[in-house]
């Protein structure tokens, strides 16, 4: 069954490797059809991975192997809620690990370029909250940070 929308990214000549890559390190993620060029194309040959269906955490992608006319920018990312340091270390450690690369509060790239936020709830609970200092605190800890440190959120949270 083909979803009603899906979110098309466009990588230069890798995106099997990538949507294997999020299948891999993602719960609800798969890797679904795979479609073959059936001639050559301005960046590819006959035969060469056009498109592939994949999902991460639930949500329905294309990724285009395009060529190199495009990038990625922090324009878009994937935003994934964890629910304590593990698995945001994990999926942290993943990505960067993977070849990807660090950036601020809780944002990192993956080495295909594609921007995610690695945001534990307690984060975006926090930064809602009914006491404007209590929100004050949580962004000046978090604008510190590369990777969410949960422990200095809470910290923050009490004061």
């Amino acid at each position: 069954m083909t979803p009603n929308n899906t979110i098309c990214l466009w990588y230069d000549h890798d995106a099997l490797a990538a949507a294997t890559f999020y299948a891999a390190t993602f719960r609800d993620s798969a890797v679904g059809r795979i479609m073959r060029a059936p001639s050559d194309f301005p960046s590819g040959k006959q035969g060469d991975v056009l498109t592939v269906e994949f999902s991460v955490l639930g949500i329905a992608c294309l990724g285009l192997n395009g060529g190199p006319t495009f990038k990625h920018s922090e324009a878009f990312s994937f935003q994934v809620a964890t629910d304590d340091q593990q698995q945001t270390d994990r999926y942290w450690n993943a990505i960067v690990g993977n070849g990807g690369q660090e950036s601020e509060c809780g944002w990192c790239k993956d080495k295909w370029g594609l921007s995610w936020q690695i945001t534990p709830r307690v984060l975006t609970d926090a930064l809602v909250d009914p006491d404007p200092e209590v929100a004050l605190r949580v962004f000046e800890a978090m604008m510190t940070m590369r990777k969410i440190d949960i422990a200095a959120i809470e910290a923050a949270i009490r004061g």
